[in-house]
């Protein structure tokens, strides 16, 4: 083996899988996450979506994962259901809800910023965002999977809205991959046969969380 191969092979020992819980506009602990996490360009970023509503700055986060977007290519940004839920009123199809659900929060916030609507930059993030990604043995997603059906007749709304039938599935396992989530907020990380679970509340005054998928190697802010 060369001297090469063997830098080659050290490198690729040190790639990380990092997953990202739900953000919800908490910007300071996603910069402070960041900083314990360290990112380098090695390192594959999966985001799971809801980066926007109820904390202190939704357009920052943005700005700031725009940032991360363009210093590592390979970043992937899942949507959320409170991403589905802006698009959804920003065309004209909700109102109200969407307003109760923390998004007032975020209108009030670009308001602030001088501009009465969302920058085009940000319409064009929140457009591209994916649904799904699958690496390996992972497939990541927001909110879950709909048991019985294959990931490819999956719908939108299950894998951005789903809780209580996913999480409570009495075969994980049936997609023969781990599934890596966000959506339902709890104390801690959750590690359970094949789910892992990272909105861990940072919104609700908790930690924002990463892992990762293929050590299970944890970091949390603060």
């Amino acid at each position: 083996m060369t001297q090469t191969d063997d830098v080659n092979n050290h490198r690729l020992s040190e790639r990380r899988l990092l997953a990202i819980g739900d953000i919800h506009g908490c910007l300071d602990l996603l910069d402070g996450l960041l900083d314990r996490i360290v990112p380098t360009s090695d390192d594959i970023l999966v985001f799971l979506g809801d980066y926007i509503d109820r904390g202190g700055d939704s357009p920052g986060v943005i700005d700031l994962l725009l940032e991360l977007q363009k210093q590592f290519p390979a970043t992937v940004f899942l949507k959320g259901n409170h991403e589905q839920m802006l698009l959804q009123y920003l065309a004209g199809s909700l109102d109200l809800g969407y307003l109760m659900n923390g998004g007032i929060t975020t209108l009030q916030q670009y308001e602030h910023r001088g501009t009465p609507r969302l920058p085009d930059h940000h319409l064009e993030f929140l457009n591209r965002l994916q649904i799904s990604y699958v690496r390996h043995e992972h497939i990541f997603v927001h909110a879950g999977l709909k048991p019985g059906r294959p990931l490819a007749r999956q719908t939108e709304d299950d894998m951005l809205w789903i809780r209580h039938e996913f999480l409570a599935h009495p075969n994980p396992c049936e997609w023969d991959k781990v599934i890596v989530h966000g959506h339902t907020p709890q104390e801690t990380i959750s590690f359970t046969s094949c789910r892992i679970g990272l909105d861990t509340g940072a919104v609700y005054g908790r930690q924002l969380s990463c892992c990762d998928v293929l050590t299970n190697r944890t970091w949390q802010y603060p």
